[in-house]
This record gives C-alpha cells, sequence and structure tokens, in this order.
C-alpha cells in the first residue's frame, strides 16, 4: 500500500447515497487533525447528512455515533470550533446510552476531529487547513454502484494500481442517483484531490454541464463509463466489436437465426451493441427480423436480471423461435437463461445463449454463460496511469478503447458441436 493510513474496507453497512467507502485508520498519536486523518474523516458513510442509528445494524452503536458525527462535520452542517451538545444531549439526540456517547466521541478525539476542555465541553477542530493539503497523491473515484458486479471489478483494479502508484484513493458511491454524482464530483474536485476517475450513472452518455466545466478547467478526470463526447478523456471496451464478436461465434457454432436482447429505450451501450450484431449477421448475408429483437424494460443495471427474465418468459411462448440469443448484458443473460430453464426448455439444445461483460456470476450459473468478457483490469490500471499521465502533464490519448475477449461455456452449444 502507498500510504499506512490506507486500509482494506472496514465493516460497514451498504452505503447510503452520495457515500464513500469506510476506510479503517489506526489511531492518531496527537490530537492536531492532518490531511492523512481528513482521508479517514472522508471516507464515510452519508457524506451529506447525517446517518440515522440503527439497532438491526451488526454495527456497534457507538461507532454509528461516531460515524454520524464525522458525517456532520465534513458537510458543515457543525462547524469548526463549534461546540457539541452535553453528553445528556447527544444521548437523548441519538437514542443511545451515555456510555456510548463517551465511546463515540472518544474516539473522535482520539482521531483529532474533535478536542475537550475540561468544564467546557466538546469542539470542532478545524479542519480546513487539512481539506487544503488534502489533494497530494489523491485519486477520487466516482462510482455509479458499489454493487454493481461490473463497476466493482474495475474498482479493485484502480485500486490495486493507484496503491502501486503511491497514490491514496477515495471512494465514493452515488446510488445511481445523478444529483448525488454531481455532489460527491463536485466535492472531490473542491477539497483539491490530485484528479478523478469518474463511472457516471447518467444515461445522456455526454459530460455533464459540471463534467464540462471541469474538464475546460483542465482539471485531470477520466471516464471509465461510455461517454460519446470526444474530448472527454476515456477508457473503456469496444462495444460494437464484442457484440460482433459474440455474433460471429454463435455463427460459428452452427446457429443461422439469432435474436437480440437490447438495452432500455434510450440506452446507447446497447444500441452500439445491437450494431455489432447485425454487422456480424450481414457479412453472412442473414436478416434480424422484427420478433428477433427484444428489449429490456427498466432502466438500470440492479433491474437488468429481472427484465431479462421477463423478455425470457416472452420469448418461449413465441413461436418461430430464433435459434440462439445475444444479450445485453450478463445480467439479463443469466435473468433470461433462468426462464427458459424454468419453462422446461433447455439451454444451449433449444436455445444457446451469450451475454456481455464477464462478470464473475456467469461461470457459477446453471448452465455456464458464454460471454463478451470486458477487460475489467486493463481499464481500470489505464484509466489510473492516463489520469497520473494529466495529473503529471504528460501528453494522454483522449479514447483508449480496448477489445474484449470471447469466454466460451456451455451456454452457447459450443461443446456440444465439438
Amino acid at each position: 500500500m502507498s500510504s499506512s493510513y490506507y486500509m482494506k474496507p472496514s465493516r460497514m453497512a451498504t452505503p447510503s447515497v452520495a457515500s464513500v467507502m469506510c476506510y479503517s485508520l489506526p489511531p492518531t498519536t496527537g490530537k492536531s487533525l492532518t490531511s492523512k486523518n481528513l482521508l479517514g474523516i472522508l471516507s464515510i458513510p452519508s457524506l451529506f447528512s447525517r446517518m440515522t442509528i440503527d439497532l438491526k445494524k451488526p454495527i456497534p452503536l457507538y461507532q454509528q455515533v461516531a460515524d454520524s458525527v464525522r458525517a456532520d462535520v465534513l458537510s458543515g452542517k457543525i462547524g469548526s470550533g463549534e461546540q457539541l451538545g452535553s453528553h445528556h444531549e447527544l444521548a437523548k439526540k441519538y437514542d443511545v446510552s451515555l456510555i456510548t456517547i463517551k465511546r463515540a466521541l472518544n474516539d473522535l478525539v482520539r482521531d483529532g476531529i474533535l478536542y475537550s476542555r475540561a468544564g467546557k465541553g466538546t469542539f470542532v477542530h478545524d479542519i480546513s487547513a487539512a481539506r487544503r493539503s488534502l489533494g497530494t497523491k489523491t485519486i477520487g473515484l466516482v462510482l455509479r454502484d458499489l454493487k454493481s458486479p461490473f463497476f466493482s471489478l474495475i474498482t479493485h483494479s484502480v485500486e490495486e494500481y493507484a496503491s502501486q502508484k503511491g497514490y491514496n484513493l477515495l471512494l465514493s458511491n452515488s446510488s445511481q442517483q445523478i444529483e448525488k454524482e454531481e455532489n460527491l464530483i463536485r466535492h472531490f474536485y473542491e477539497i483539491g484531490v490530485s484528479g478523478l476517475i469518474i463511472a457516471s450513472m447518467s444515461h445522456e452518455y455526454t459530460a455533464s454541464h459540471l463534467l464540462r466545466e471541469i474538464f475546460e478547467k483542465n482539471y485531470p478526470c477520466v471516464v471509465v463509463s461510455f461517454i460519446k463526447d470526444p474530448d472527454v478523456y476515456f477508457v473503456g471496451t469496444d462495444h460494437e466489436q464484442g457484440a460482433y464478436m459474440a455474433t460471429r461465434h454463435l455463427l460459428s457454432v452452427g446457429h443461422k437465426s439469432i435474436g437480440y436482447v437490447d438495452g432500455e429505450l434510450g440506452n446507447v451501450v446497447g444500441e452500439l451493441r445491437k450494431k455489432g450484431y447485425l454487422r456480424a449477421l450481414g457479412e453472412k448475408e442473414l436478416s434480424a427480423p422484427g420478433q428477433f429483437i427484444f428489449r429490456l424494460r427498466e432502466r438500470g443495471e440492479e433491474h437488468d436480471y429481472t427484465s431479462g427474465y421477463e423478455v425470457g418468459k416472452t420469448f418461449v411462448k413465441q413461436s418461430g423461435r430464433p435459434e440462439a440469443m445475444f444479450i445485453y448484458n450478463d445480467l439479463a443473460a443469466l435473468g433470461f437463461g433462468q426462464a427458459v430453464l424454468d419453462s422446461g426448455l433447455q439451454v444451449p439444445d433449444d436455445v444457446a445463449i451469450v451475454g456481455f461483460d464477464g462478470i464473475e456470476r456467469g461461470q457459477y450459473a446453471r448452465v455456464p454463460l458464454t460471454t463478451i468478457q470486458q477487460p475489467f483490469d486493463r481499464i481500470g490500471a489505464l484509466a489510473v496511469e492516463n489520469l497520473i499521465k494529466r495529473i503529471e502533464g504528460r501528453p494522454v490519448e483522449i479514447k483508449t478503447v480496448l477489445e474484449p475477449r470471447l469466454i466460451i461455456r456451455e451456454s452457447c452449444g459450443a461443446h456440444k458441436k465439438g
């Protein structure tokens, strides 16, 4: 690790809206608040609002209280130099015991966030200086969803490579809310992190006004989710080529009628993949009748499995079904395949399936999923490498587009065809 203050994630509940992942910090020896300490303070759930105390969480109550006070300090709800309420007032506010409050405050004093004056009470340290010095060799990662199997793999690669290069990483979660995403981007920019890596949840696929403003100020930033703007630094997959590879593989196995499950309406990435699918069919002078094209109903990765299942239920009732299906992503493909199996049909005997992404879950499916695997490790590593080049003022390609690879498993029928 590049810094002894950057530890593996501590035991936290699922991060809330506009949150950053919590990393455990060793006790500080002094009582002054340094930029290193602030790395821990930034790494709290609920960056812009006080977290609630939940008795059902596996996290100790004193830790929940401490995290809540940290959030209030960082958000400015409790200003530098302000006095906290008395122990009795805080116990009533959080509905916990006095012992819980004392332990929470002792931890915050130990970490230099608060300080005590005998007979006067507990006060907030001045964190402005630490904020200004935070940016030294620190990368902010704004992630659309920590639960995403795709972006979690990229996150692992980013963290590993940033550490190798001597950079701290602040990991944030926008919880699939564009307003919170922009708040996080603005916050990281204002506290002066060295640069940003962004996995946006915007379905506009163009730079937002805020992102455009940051780019125009030449602030180092790299996007790892698809974006159309030709002047925005990007590292990602060639989606059209990947879809072409998937469809070409199904053709090579011997399938002549191949359908496609597209993303939801307005999904540009889905349309790119459809383009590759149609290109592969066109090379064999094959068509894609309208009844061979399906579309996921709901927007958002959290809905892809159930949307894929719904499409699968429609598919099995259809006469003149295609022999094989290329499906927008692995989660939808897994849902689609489960619906086929639940109907009594077989994969790949009745319908062959190929997905896209290469998430780990696919290999453990009831019928292991053939997929187009995005190069997660290379995306994360090159995003960090390109960002550091920008930070250091070195030249770097604006667009780095990587070719995915075909992972052949049982769902496509290749093994049965020999």
